[in-house]
């Protein structure tokens, strides 16, 4: 498996002094699908099998994908990354790919990502790791892609959030920072690894409402990804964090970080951290990342990529992965996914326009 890392002169999401309300969150005029594409064009390609493939078997003799690329579309470090590297990696130790080539594509809460997927149509040796913020940055980034565009190939995992703050916070416990947001909710800044819409962001809207605060005075500030996150909460640039608690499990076990709940029904075994439940807050919460490809790829194609994403998934090396990173597994693959991508894509809409972004 080969890695390349690119960092496109593209604009990053941006991170809000104030609350959600971040420039550019849906009122802007999106730019013309022509533009678009020329911009892309302007943009590093993937390596000798990017951008103008020409359409042909994705699978050798041997039944595996050829050549296939993987784009991550955040930094290194961060959720998407850490789970379609594993992916991929597993994949190729089971001989259902081979020669991978991973990039990281960041930029705009993983849009920018979208935006080359969705122009490698009719690609078929092209993956994209992506999830919920994905899904809401869609939303609220002046982009003229969405998901809808791609094509569905498998949902992988699932994970609880954690609300986090550093070793050395004064909060010792949830009680004490839900004490210090309502008395004063702009001074204390939380931050997270994806833009508005997406799960960090989600988190810690519907944390507040649950514990009155009101959302819109929430002060959000947003990183790319897990990678760019853990450097602000260590250095006291933020005065809490919301995660994937995967992202960050070496930081709190090792003590680096602190973390004050877990937003799952029932304790994470590998942390034995309280969840909000445990501590008088009616809210469960939890993120996912799946796998999509890009559009216009017919019916074999797709069933290739579903075929290979199956083996990965049914071998011992990826039930250690999910071990190892205490993620629960939510494999969906095709028309299912689809479906699922479908209720997200309403339900991140619906909290978006409560808080007027969209």
């Amino acid at each position: 498996m080969t890695d390349t890392r690119s960092d496109p002169r593209a604009p990053r999401a941006p991170g809000a002094p104030r609350g959600p309300h971040v420039p550019g969150g849906g009122g802007a005029a999106r730019p013309g699908r022509r533009a678009l594409l020329a911009a892309l064009a302007a943009a590093p390609v993937l390596g000798a099998a990017g951008c103008g493939v020409t359409r042909r078997a994705a699978a050798t003799g041997g039944g595996a994908l050829d050549r296939l690329q993987l784009l991550v579309p955040n930094s290194p470090g961060g959720g998407y990354d850490t789970t379609g590297r594993s992916a991929v990696r597993v994949m190729e130790e089971v001989g259902a790919a081979e020669g991978v080539e991973v990039t990281n594509l960041s930029g705009a809460g993983g849009t920018v990502g979208l935006a080359r997927c969705v122009s490698e149509s009719g690609n078929p040796q092209f993956l994209m790791s992506m999830g919920l913020g994905v899904v809401g940055a869609s939303y609220t980034n002046d982009v003229d892609v969405t998901l809808e565009q791609t094509t569905p190939v498998a949902q992988l995992i699932e994970e609880a959030g954690v609300v986090l703050v550093p070793a050395a916070s004064p909060f010792a416990t949830l009680a004490d920072l839900v004490g210090a947001w309502r008395a004063d909710a702009g001074a204390l800044a939380v931050g997270g690894g994806s833009s508005p819409g997406g799960p960090d962001f989600l988190l810690p809207m519907q944390l507040a409402d649950a514990v009155g605060v009101d959302p819109t005075d929430v002060n959000y500030v947003v990183y790319d990804g897990g990678g760019d996150l853990l450097p602000a909460l260590l250095g006291g640039q933020i005065a809490f964090a919301t995660s994937g608690y995967g992202e960050l499990l070496d930081q709190i076990t090792t003590g680096a970080v602190r973390a004050l709940a877990v937003s799952s029904r029932e304790r994470v075994p590998v942390l034995d951290v309280p969840t909000l439940r445990e501590q008088d807050v009616d809210l469960t919460f939890t993120n996912w990342r799946g796998l999509v490809a890009p559009p216009d790829l017919d019916e074999t194609e797709v069933g290739r990529l579903v075929d290979a994403v199956t083996r990965m998934h049914d071998s011992p090396q990826w039930r250690q992965v999910l071990t190892d990173n205490a993620w629960t597994d939510a494999f969906t693959t095709g028309e299912a996914f689809g479906a699922f991508l479908d209720e997200q894509a309403g339900r991140v809409r619906d909290v978006l326009a409560r808080l007027g972004l969209v």
